[in-house]
């Protein structure tokens, strides 16, 4: 941690080197503003923000900027110092013309295009939107009954929008200078669905295609470029960057003025880089020597009790030279190869190590010391100056991410009959349950999917992948994580944001919940073509078929096999609750599976946030 901590507190050192040696070799006539007011960024990929904008901070003039052009960094976001457009986020400032181009902010963590899209409107068509000119805005309306408006209408109207209409109301995206009669009566305006847009009216007079394109721009949260209203600054500061000068405004004269770019020395620059890339490459080698040691002392810590070490030159004869590459998972490639005795084995090179070897210490540390029926076993592992391996058990049959899904193989679906189901589910909820109680300390896997069950010669599920796990102990119901862990669609709600509750073992049985409602239903519960297909969310499409008693499998089954599947299913939608104290644990789901499953009861929906509905 110390290495990146040095190159953290070094940069800012250079930089400083680096623009004291630009200042030098600068000719301003007016030092002070630009020494004042110098260009800032929010991010490397953040746009570049200087008069007569300016970044709002602590330690910034009030005079480095207009009024109503203050920008804001939000994370590694550039935001407007706007209370309606703060959800909007700068992409691009074009000096040269004055227009700022902005991108809503979506929620990443909103499961469905419904939630997205709603997330990213205003409360309300704020009016007018400083700094923001020719700014108009569109509303979403819902409409009992399907319709196509007419030549007229359709300048102000697109739709219905996919993912926000079903069978019994459809959505529309209107013009908010459209007059009402051009709906029909059955319509009503959606509260807090106002999106900003640009109101060029004598454009729109040209036909539907103008606002169906801004339309379609809100709807797919595509970047839009608005003109800036501070006339008087931004058109003198406009000629200056036309004129290849800078703006800047002199509190003397109380007025901008322009100044030419000024020629750095290149010769000074090429030596600081040179420092740079040296201070760089040494402080690169002591990280990857401390992250060395630190794993020497942990295996040095666990002694006799870890497997087998082998060294780089064994890996390579056990892998046979890596010519058989079987997988690609996260941290990186998995080969087959063969122990001495003829033992078939899987070779996991770490290629992509980061987090100070987190990633090799979290599987030695875990999966080294367990040995259960349904987690595969680590044989051994490699560690040798920054080269890492871990080998595995061979698993003959893959994953079972190969046999859910319909389009990997015709034959896939047939192995996994409704029995199967259970009895992978219950394999995998059996393996869980001994990470989260059989063990000295509890073991959280929190990147439990299809993708990481593999499966060996008699179809047995087996858990793996312990890069992202985290031991804790067996007593302790809340841990704390410095970020999100996991896959997306398998990650609970509560790892996005604690207003769910805290993070546990319960995290893990959501994201078991999420396995088992793509096993039952053969779709991915996070497809990225769902939108186009006017399909809803997996979770709320399993509820509404088991509650309306319809087959959630597209093949023929006996009565019993249905509900089979369906019980399965409620045991799924159990688990993934929103509220994490209304999931069961694993050792109950091990119950639920292997007990009289006819008796479950119906959980509340599990995707929207409701009150405690616990087990009965």
């Amino acid at each position: 941690m110390s290495g990146f901590l040095d190159i953290a507190l070094l940069l800012p050192l250079l930089l400083c080197l680096l623009k004291d040696a630009t200042y030098k070799a600068t000719a301003w006539d007016d030092k002070d503003f630009f020494s004042y007011c110098p260009p800032s960024w929010c991010s490397k990929q953040g746009p570049e923000i200087r008069f007569p904008f300016m970044l709002e901070s602590s330690n910034t003039s009030s005079l480095c900027g207009a009024s109503d052009l203050k920008l804001a960094c939000s994370g590694q976001d550039t935001i407007l110092v706007h209370p309606a457009l703060a959800s909007y986020i700068v992409t691009a400032i074009d000096y040269r013309r004055g227009t700022l181009t902005l991108v809503r902010r979506v929620d990443s963590s909103s499961p469905s295009c419904r939630q997205k899209l709603m997330s990213a409107a205003l409360p309300h068509s704020t009016d007018p939107f400083p700094p923001l000119c020719n700014l108009g805005y569109a509303v979403i309306v819902s409409c009992l009954t399907e319709f196509t408006p007419s030549n007229h209408a359709a300048n102000y109207i697109f739709g219905p929008i996919s993912c926000l209409s079903n069978t019994t109301h459809f959505s529309y995206l209107v013009d908010g200078s459209a007059d009402l009669y051009v709906l029909p009566l059955d319509c009503k305006v959606v509260p807090d669905s106002f999106f900003p847009m640009i109101d060029d009216y004598y454009n729109q007079m040209l036909g539907p295609s103008i606002f169906k394109k801004k339309a379609e721009g809100i709807v797919n949260f595509s970047e839009t470029t608005f003109q800036c209203c501070q006339f008087d600054i931004l058109n003198n500061c406009k000629l200056c960057e036309l004129g290849g000068k800078r703006c800047g405004f002199s509190t003397q004269r109380n007025q901008t003025f322009c100044m030419s770019h000024a020629t750095s020395s290149v010769a000074a620059f090429v030596l600081l880089l040179m420092v740079a890339m040296a201070l760089y490459v040494s402080l690169k080698t002591r990280y990857n020597e401390e992250i060395h040691l630190k794993v020497e002392m942990f295996l040095k810590t666990y002694g006799t009790l870890k497997p087998t070490r082998y060294t780089f030159s064994e890996v390579k004869k056990i892998a046979r030279r890596f010519k058989e590459k079987v997988g690609q998972g996260g941290f990186g490639s998995v080969y087959k190869g063969e122990l001495p005795n003829g033992v078939p084995v899987a070779v996991k090179m770490l290629e992509n190590t980061t987090g100070e070897g987190e990633e090799f210490i979290n599987e030695v540390a875990t999966i080294g010391l367990v040995h259960h029926a349904n987690i595969v076993r680590l044989l051994g592992f490699c560690s040798e100056g920054t080269r890492r391996a871990l080998i595995y058990e061979f698993m003959p049959n893959e994953s079972l991410e190969k046999y859910i899904f319909l389009h990997h193989s015709n034959t896939s679906q047939e192995l996994l009959v409704p029995n199967k189901m259970v009895a992978v589910a219950l394999g995998i909820a059996r393996g869980m349950e001994y990470l989260h109680q059989g063990c000295n300390k509890r073991i959280l896997h929190f990147d439990i999917k299809p993708h990481n069950i593999l499966l060996d010669y008699n179809f047995n599920p087996k858990i793996s992948d312990f890069g992202m796990a985290k031991l804790c102990a067996r007593d302790q119901s809340i841990v704390t994580l410095t970020a999100a862990r996991g896959t997306m669609g398998y990650i609970a709600p509560e790892l996005y944001s604690r207003n769910f509750g805290g993070v546990s073992h319960k995290s893990d049985v959501y994201s078991f919940g999420m396995l088992v409602l793509e096993m039952v239903s053969g779709r991915r519960n996070s497809d990225p073509s769902v939108d186009s297909q006017n399909e809803v969310y997996l979770p709320e499409w399993v509820f509404e078929k088991v509650i309306t008693e319809q087959d959630l499998v597209a093949r023929d089954m006996t009565g019993e096999e249905k509900e089979r599947v369906k019980q399965l299913a409620i045991v799924a939608l159990w688990c993934i609750q929103w509220n994490p104290r209304n999931r069961p644990s694993m050792t109950k789901v091990v119950n639920m599976l292997t007990g009289r499953l006819e008796n479950l009861q119906m959980p509340p929906k599990p995707f929207v946030s409701s009150g405690s509905h616990e087990m009965p």
